[in-house]
Order: structure tokens, then sequence, then C-alpha cells
């Protein structure tokens, strides 16, 4: 791919018309298109210690590009030791140009940096064409300095596509260039 081209604009320019191509569309609405990337992590040790949460936002400000929101309990559960309305997680939610942006970061930058990486599955889509991605490390991306984190802590991505369905999302993706398993 053209290095000089944003994602945004090798999916208008070249993407868009190979999948109206290939599916056969009647109409150019049902060509699937990126809606948004969410990215979330939970934080269940910070029922003890609110130091990990910050270093959570933090990360996710480098990584991100924005502040993360943070969730919180709904109800106490004591198994758990857990109270109501303590931050137990983040999320956050990138659309448009910083949407592009990250998944060109983790595209080309970011996975390819997986220990023993060989692609990703193509399992994970929900049947709606979404498809969703846990990694292990934050140090995949290079954002994260190895020695200011404190802990190894792994993030759930979500990338939701207006695909109908599994076909569809794949083959957006793989346009991409989303290293799937063969």
């Amino acid at each position: 791919m053209n290095t000089n081209l944003s994602l945004k604009q090798i999916y208008e320019e070249k993407i868009f018309g190979e999948l109206f191509e290939e599916f056969k569309y009647s109409n150019v609405h049902q060509v699937p298109k990126l809606v948004k990337i969410t990215l979330n992590r939970g934080v269940g040790e910070a029922a003890e210690n609110t130091k990990t949460i910050d270093k959570s936002i933090e990360e996710f400000e480098y990584i991100t590009g924005q502040k993360p929101i943070i969730t919180k309990t709904k109800k106490s559960i004591a198994g758990f030791k857990i109270r109501e309305n303590i931050p137990i997680g983040l999320k956050v939610t990138l659309r448009k140009e910083k949407m592009y942006n990250f998944l060109n970061k983790l595209i080309n930058l970011s996975l390819p940096r997986i220990r023993d990486f060989r692609g990703i599955s193509k399992k994970q889509f929900d049947g709606r064409g979404n498809y969703n991605l846990g990694l292990r490390e934050q140090i995949i991306f290079p954002e994260i300095n190895y020695e200011q984190i404190d802990r190894i802590r792994g993030m759930n991505i979500t990338i939701v596509t207006t695909a109908t369905n599994d076909k569809e999302g794949l083959a957006l993706l793989k346009k991409f260039g989303m290293p799937f398993k063969e």
C-alpha cells in the first residue's frame, strides 16, 4: 500500500470499488465500511489499588490519543470484595480519523510486534461483521515504554463495521491489510 495515503483515502479510492464489484451490490450504501473501534480493559485490581486505574488511563491516552471513560460497578458483590460505584474498567471509542490512524498503527506496527505472531484468527467475528480482538500485552504498542509499566495488562479491541455478515466483514478487514491466519 502507498504509505503517503491514509487508510481512509485507500478505502475511498480502492477498497470501496473492489468490495462493490466483489459482492455485486446494487446500491453504494450496501458496501461495508468502518463505524468505530472500541478499546476496553477491565481493571479489577483497582478495587484494592487506585494507582492501577491511573496507570491504565495513562496507557490508553498514549495508545489512542484520547482520554478513556472510566466504567464503575453498578452494585456491590461481597464475594469479589467490590462495593458500589468503584472504578472497575476503562473504555475508549475511536471514530473518523483517529479510528483509521489507530487501525493503521494496529495492523502495521503493533500486531507484528507480538511474540511468535502468525496472524489473527478469523473466528472472532460476531455474526454481524464486527471483529473482536483480545490482546494479552499492552507493550506491543510503540507508545508504551517498557520500563514505565508496572504490570502486563491486556485489552479487548472491537472493530465495528456496517457489514451484514462475517464474510463481508472479513473481506473488508483483509483489504485494509489485517493479517489473518490462512
